[in-house]
């Protein structure tokens, strides 16, 4: 899967991942592949991202990404709200 996230700002992340967990204004909510087309709001929280194998590297990043400690194909991103589309195996993230 393909994920963007954007701020009206910049760019935060873009890349492929296996999952993202975000905070949706109903609770929080996993994409996985393959997923079904959805369109929902965000509230305050952290979107999890489960990095794809072949995306580790981090340096060319934004700031705003927090590694995991244990797993080093997890990172957390900080948000204050947003919304979020996934189809066809692309989700994006306007996130606030």
């Amino acid at each position: 899967m393909y994920l963007e996230i954007i701020t009206p700002e910049k760019q935060i992340f873009q890349g492929e991942v296996d999952a993202v967990q975000l905070p949706g204004t109903d609770g929080l909510f996993q994409i996985l592949k393959n997923h079904a087309p959805i369109i929902a709001t965000l509230t305050s929280g952290k979107v999890k991202v489960n990095l794809a194998d072949n995306h580790k590297t981090l340096d060319h990043m934004s700031g705003e990404i927090i590694p995991d400690t244990e797993d080093d194909t997890v990172i957390f991103i900080d948000i204050t709200g947003g919304v979020v589309e996934m189809m066809n195996n692309n989700i994006i993230v306007l996130a606030n």
